[in-house]
This record gives structure tokens, sequence and C-alpha cells, in this order.
């Protein structure tokens, strides 16, 4: 099954919900995380069932992206790990692990801010949606309130080497 991978064209309804993800993204900026914010949809009501940041910090645990702590609480909210039909909107474009939970959860529309060349995987690196072994494969749109994700975490990494630099200046 081929599903569609398209650039976001100026769409309110996703402006909105991404603009909920871009202030998760601050969430986890202020609370010294990579600035990333994930939500879950339900389209037929209009309604968010889960919201997350990044925690990996926090939480110790390297698996703890916003897209998979937004799939998480959204599958123990509707008690079931199969999220057909409903939409996850992230601020950056999801890894190869966020991207196989996203697969495996059957998320029918993802709906992503910035490109991450380094370390995405959906339009960049192993474009994994495209893959032969990729089962389920979501509608994709990308680029939706892409500056502002990307100015969140290009000022947020920017602070860190600063504070970094600083910390290691011989006394």
């Amino acid at each position: 099954m081929r599903r569609s991978i398209a650039r976001s064209m100026t769409n309110p309804r996703d402006t909105r919900f991404m603009t909920t993800a871009l202030r998760l993204a601050q969430a986890a900026a202020e609370a010294g995380e990579a600035p990333i914010g994930a939500l879950i949809v339900d389209p037929a009501t209009d309604s968010i069932i889960a919201q997350a940041h990044n925690r990996p910090i926090a939480g110790h645990d390297p698996t703890a992206h916003a897209e998979i702590l937004a799939l998480r609480e959204a599958a123990q909210k509707l008690g079931n790990y199969r999220l057909t039909g409903l939409e996850l909107y992230v601020t950056l474009e999801p890894c190869a692990m966020c991207a196989g939970a996203i697969s495996h959860a059957r998320i029918g529309r993802l709906v992503f801010g910035a490109s991450d060349p380094k370390g995405g995987a959906v339009i960049s690196g192993p474009r994994f949606f495209d893959q032969p072994t990729c089962h389920w494969r979501p509608d994709v749109v990308s680029g939706v309130l892409a500056d502002e994700g990307a100015i969140l975490l290009k000022d947020f990494f920017r602070e860190r080497r600063k504070a970094k630099a600083g910390s290691q200046r011989p006394v």
C-alpha cells in the first residue's frame, strides 16, 4: 500500500495543532531536553488524545522521544496499541525508531515540521515508509511550521554549546 508524502500547503487545522506541538517543544527546552513536541489527534472529533515532549534525559530512557511518549499515552487512554486513523503531529521529522513505532501503531496521518537531514527517517536518511519491509505507511505531510521548529532546535543547541564551552574554560 503506497501512501502519499506531501509538502504542507497552508492548512489552518495543521497549523493550529503544530502550534500546540511547538509549545510542547518549548517546554522540553525549558526542562533541558531537546525541543521536540508531539501530539496525537483524533480527526473525527478534532480533539487531542495525547501529547508529550522529549524526556530521555529526565527519564533516563533513550526511547523517551516525544513521538514514542505520545503513542504510549494514546494507546493507554484508548486501551489499544493500534491507533488506526489517528494523526500524529511532531515538530521534527521522526527518526527510524519513531517511524517504526508509528508504523506499528498504524497511525493514519503523520504531520511534521522541520526535516532532520542527520537523524530523520521519513524524507531523509533511510526513508522508512518507502522500504518494502514497512508494513504500514501513514499519509505524510512535512514542513508545517518548519522554520519555527528549526529555530527552536538551533537556539537550544547553540545555548548548550555556549554553556559547555563556558564550563570548560581554565581558571
